[in-house]
């Protein structure tokens, strides 16, 4: 299932609604000169984590910058078609938890259209999609290892901005958040860490956002976004808006 998510007045989702083709979400405030399309990739994910929960409220972060047109799919195989090139910014929201990733027609055409100069970012166990495919840590950066422990316990930490001048950080500072504290990650990839969170558990700190070039496309991967309550914080909604923008080479706004 594929729609555009138009925010103001109403959002209204209708159940066993489908459709072939999607119309193009509209926005009159929109500045059509950077208007720019955005792919939220949903659908399935660990039991644990509510993905139809948390994507309208992803959704809702990400389109509250009018210039970013945002549209949901709930069907991950999405990624091996050819309207994977109609976007500016592929959003990772899902994990193919005991069910086969999307494939490889859906690998390639991930690889190509991001490193043609598109953006892509990851959300929360995204880091742990295509399990099976041991070139996707060069494009998320750092992926799950099961072998690793998982996270903290659920709960309130800081998360503390380590690069404040990088424009994905713009207008961001140290903020509190309630979510998982991912401590499982693994990956040799360069990547630029942008903010970490210090473990209870351990006293190490671990990133909670870092970026990465792929090709000539940019690559934003933050771990936070565990639920509806992790999307509470006005700085997480910011740190993923933000994301966007800067994959789609926009300026966030303040």
């Amino acid at each position: 299932m594929r729609y555009p998510i138009c925010f103001g007045i109403i959002f209204v989702v209708l159940a066993g609604c489908r459709t072939d083709r999607v119309s193009e979400p509209t926005e009159a405030s929109a500045d059509r000169t950077q208007s720019k399309k955005v792919l939220i990739v949903t659908g399935i994910d660990y039991p644990g984590h509510k993905w139809q929960q948390t994507a309208p409220l992803l959704a809702e972060a990400i389109g509250a910058d009018k210039r970013l047109e945002v549209t949901i799919t709930e069907e991950p195989n999405d990624l091996a078609g050819d309207d994977l090139n109609h976007y500016d910014v592929i959003v990772l929201h899902f994990m193919n938890w005991e069910v086969p990733d999307p494939g490889p027609a859906a690998r390639a055409n991930l690889k190509r259209v991001i490193a043609s100069g598109k953006g892509l970012v990851l959300v929360h166990f995204a880091c742990g999609a295509f399990q099976q495919w041991p070139e996707f840590v060069e494009l998320a950066g750092r992926v799950w290892d099961p072998n690793l422990r998982g996270h903290d316990p659920h709960g309130k930490f800081t998360v503390k901005i380590t690069d404040p001048q990088h424009p994905a950080m713009k207008g961001m500072s140290n903020f509190e958040t309630v979510d998982e504290l991912y401590t499982c990650l693994t990956g040799q990839t360069p990547i630029k860490v942008l903010a970490t969170a210090t473990s209870k558990v351990d006293g190490k700190d671990y990133p909670m956002a870092f970026v990465l070039d792929y090709g000539n496309g940019r690559v934003f991967h933050s771990v936070l976004g565990h639920d509806v309550e992790a999307f509470a914080s006005s700085e997480v909604k910011r740190l993923f808006r933000n994301a966007c923008a800067w994959c789609a080479g926009l300026e966030p706004l303040d």
